[in-house]
């Protein structure tokens, strides 16, 4: 294998990295910029991460990903980054407790701005243009000059990461994932519903547990984690002038690590074993994520864990199965088979948003709830069956009260109800009572496992 630099991806094919900006010295000049800007995230925080992966890679915790489907400049807003946080601390503490495990929480945020398109144009009333693609790339608005990409982007997308990253370290190391905050968590954005009510049962329960705990003389002050929590930023690894400019050596290690996010991903699209994508990220030391689904054998899989993990290191590698409902039992079970036969340590997490995606006769792109589901609990299946640990799911959600996917029983949203707050610049994401409502069914999806298994063991 040639020997890997932050810019030898370069040599490689490039799937779905705009070539059409106008001034491509302007583009340069930009990546230059940026290389002299601070790290977004540190070394020793992804080393962490990879850490905290290994233990899901050996069934010991459960990783929690979540967020926009597409960063957006117009929402960036201190109440919706603060409403996405509260919703996947109740998730995680939801999964936490019925399941029995530690979670990894990890956002997608702070970075997740351009997204690969189906269709490299679209055609309005006559007029085609090309595709918006993020906005860290072009604008959404349906004009020629909107559509344009603009290195100076990559800039303004940057000052955003950091914003929210400072907020987010805020959010999580100073006192509001105070456990004693549990009940605050819900203000605002959820309502009275079977949902919130179980939730609200659930806190009584953790209360008077602390309750107990502190009265043994087991406080926040003597045990920090119950006043703070870890919090990881992800995002897809894909404008890799960007990365390249993000990507620094490390100065304890010596190793190249991308510091625009702790944890980067390879996309569905960009997954070919010859091109730039897996190049870049087969060297940077990053725990790394890959969508892996309908078309992909398990020796091409193999091939490609040869390359991205040469040395089978446990949180290094995160498998995310994206399917759709109607044939995650089809071709899950082939990988599954191929990577446990071979040994291969990784991460096996299920995102159930891409492949459900359906078009309404009103237009509106939106996915069905139960789908969602349904995906989640037949991959959770298949796994189980082949000796693997189903370690994690992957959301696209919202804290706002949006209504973008159908369904949910906590207060169901239909097809006519699509267009009263559907806000997405992209895909259609879950709100937060939807959100919270799967991380209560996945728990139970959990604990019968760990009875069965717990059961199995006995006997």
């Amino acid at each position: 294998m040639s020997k890997w630099t932050p810019s030898s991806w370069r040599a490689k094919p490039a799937k779905h990295i705009p070539d059409d900006y106008p001034d491509v010295k302007a583009l340069s000049d930009v990546e230059q910029t940026l290389k002299g800007y601070p790290p977004l995230v540190f070394a020793g925080e992804a080393r962490r991460l990879k850490a905290k992966l290994a233990d899901v890679a050996m069934g010991k915790s459960f990783l929690l990903q979540g967020g926009d489907c597409a960063e957006s400049f117009k929402e960036f807003h201190p109440d919706n980054l603060r409403d996405m946080f509260r919703v996947m601390m109740q998730m995680a503490v939801v999964l936490t407790y019925g399941a029995g495990q530690p979670v990894v929480k990890v956002g997608r945020i702070a970075g997740q701005f351009g997204k690969p398109r189906s269709s490299p144009i679209e055609e309005r009333d006559g007029m085609t243009l090309p595709s918006y693609r993020g906005d860290n790339i072009n604008g959404m608005a349906f004009t020629p000059e909107a559509r344009i990409p603009d290195p100076e982007r990559l800039l303004k997308a940057y000052g955003q990461s950091a914003a929210t990253l400072n907020l987010l370290r805020a959010f999580s190391t100073g006192g509001y994932a105070d456990l004693r905050n549990i009940h605050k968590w819900t203000l605002g954005f959820v309502g009275d519903n079977a949902t919130n009510a179980k939730y609200e049962a659930l806190c009584e329960k953790i209360s008077d547990a602390l309750d107990f705990m502190e009265a043994c003389g087991v406080t926040a002050q003597s045990t920090p984690q119950m006043a703070s929590t870890d919090y990881y930023t992800s995002h897809e690894g894909l404008l890799l002038g960007y990365e390249e400019a993000m990507t620094r050596i490390d100065s304890t290690t010596g190793r190249w690590y991308d510091t625009s996010a702790h944890m980067l991903w390879i996309g569905n699209r960009t997954r070919q074993l010859d091109h730039a994508h897996v190049e870049f990220m087969r060297g940077i030391e990053n725990p790394i994520a890959m969508k892996v689904g309908e078309g992909l054998e398990g020796d091409e899989l193999l091939r490609l864990l040869d390359t991205l993990n040469p040395n089978n290191e446990a949180g290094r590698i995160t498998l995310i199965a994206r399917y759709g409902h109607d044939k995650v039992a089809k071709g899950l079970p082939t990988l599954a088979r191929a990577v446990k036969a071979a040994g291969r340590h990784v991460v096996w997490s299920c995102d159930p948003m891409h492949g459900n995606t359906v078009k309404t006769d009103t237009g509106y792109k939106t996915r069905p709830f139960n789908n969602i589901l349904s995906e989640v609990q037949q991959f959770m299946q298949v796994l189980h069956s082949e000796g693997c640990w189903p370690g994690g799911v992957h959301f696209e959600m919202t804290g706002q009260n949006v209504t973008e996917c159908l369904g949910g029983s906590a207060r169901e949203v239909r097809e006519e109800d699509l267009s009263s707050r559907y806000h997405t610049h992209c895909d259609p994401r879950l709100n937060a009572d939807q959100a919270l409502e799967l991380a209560f069914l996945i728990a139970e999806e959990l604990r019968g496992y760990r009875k069965e298994d717990a059961s199995r063991l006995a006997s």
